[in-house]
């Protein structure tokens, strides 16, 4: 089987495409989905097919990880991949979304023939299914339907090409967050250094709490590490009295994704969240990787203008939505006045009662 071309001559476009799912798609499925996603340039970290395995046995949503194929004279040739899980919760209803808890996925094409065949079949497998909607998480549209309309106006990624030489790189920063950065570079008490998955979760979970928002269980960390190994890196930032802030990240291909962090009040007044990003971006050109891609905020927020401090421009996120039963585009984030309650009265739970509650929770915020 081959791996299809990233931009396929018109009259192959016109050839038959079927598509499979990678469960019964041969034993040779995953390596070619993966490298197909690998050699895509639109591709993701959350595009992997460990994710498929890793959200079912966690969450216990099934996972549909749709393949298209081409028919062609010398057989058949991938052309496109569409992960996919079913996310039923009692408190939102039924979805199939790409990718689910998480911020980048949908369709990834050779063509827009197997863009419009895995659409197409999305919408069929909703149907079937019998979900509110399907909802694909795409940096960039990827289908131009009226009948997938998006939503580009409540999310923005963060990503730029990290200067190799460090001082280069500091002058990427704007002058205000440069100085924080410096009173954190020259702070003697700051040390990093690598970190169990349990400290991550403590400091992460301190930090979910007060902003009102149910954390999984460290059951789901330590899946993530189990799966994709040296591609997952945890670090923690020490003061003085021990760990004040923990970072989990994920390096793809040319790219690193600070994606979890997690503090306690005490890190402010050292910067010590300037430092962990900045410590990051070190550790990340020593691998290789020259793109820093600071994650997705909601616009107008305070997080998404923290990354305009750091000189990061916004990029909206087109997510695209097929209604199946459902009357309208899904509204599920903390700045809908439905939800202010819940994340009000979050904040003001215990510690401990927060992270046992939480994973239930947390499970239905795909």
């Amino acid at each position: 089987m081959q791996i299809g071309l990233l931009d396929t001559p018109p009259r192959a476009q016109e050839a038959p495409i079927k598509i499979r799912d990678l469960g019964a798609a041969g034993p040779d499925a995953r390596a070619a989905w993966d490298g197909y996603v690998a050699a895509h340039k639109d591709a993701s970290f959350f595009h992997r097919s460990g994710w498929a395995e890793a959200i079912s046995a966690q969450f216990g949503y099934d996972s549909y990880y749709r393949m298209a194929y081409r028919s062609g004279p010398e057989g058949e040739t991938l052309v496109g991949v569409l992960p996919l899980h079913h996310v039923k919760t009692t408190l939102l209803g039924s979805a199939l979304v790409s990718t689910a808890f998480y911020v980048y996925g949908g369709i990834l094409a050779s063509d827009p023939a197997a863009s419009a065949a895995l659409a197409a079949d999305a919408a069929d497998l909703g149907a079937r299914l019998k979900v509110q909607h399907v909802e694909l998480r795409s940096i960039d549209a990827a289908l131009a339907d009226p009948d997938w309309p998006v939503k580009g106006d409540v999310y923005a990624t963060f990503r730029r090409e990290m200067a190799l030489d460090p001082d280069e790189r500091l002058k990427q920063i704007p002058r205000k967050k440069r100085a924080d950065l410096r009173k954190a570079i020259k702070a003697a008490p700051l040390t990093e250094v690598d970190a169990p998955v349990e400290v991550f979760h403590d400091l992460y979970a301190r930090s979910l709490r007060d902003l009102g928002t149910p954390i999984h269980s460290i059951r789901w960390w330590k899946r993530i590490l189990d799966t994709f190994g040296d591609d997952v890196e945890i670090s923690a930032i020490h003061g003085p009295s021990g760990p004040v802030t923990a970072l989990l990240s994920f390096y793809d291909r040319d790219a690193v994704l600070p994606y979890y962090v997690g503090a306690i009040p005490q890190a402010r007044a050292v910067h010590a969240f300037d430092y962990v990003y900045w410590m990051q971006m070190e550790r990340a050109v020593a691998r290789g990787k020259s793109v820093f891609d600071f994650g997705r905020s909601k616009l107008g927020t305070g997080a998404a203008d923290y990354k305009g401090y750091w000189g990061f421009e916004p990029t909206a996120l087109q997510y695209q939505y097929k209604l199946i039963t459902a009357d309208a585009m899904p509204n599920v984030n903390p700045n809908n006045p439905k939800y202010k309650l819940f994340v009000d009265n979050w904040k003001k739970l215990p510690l401990g009662m927060a992270n046992t509650l939480g994973p239930w929770f947390a499970r239905q915020l795909a």
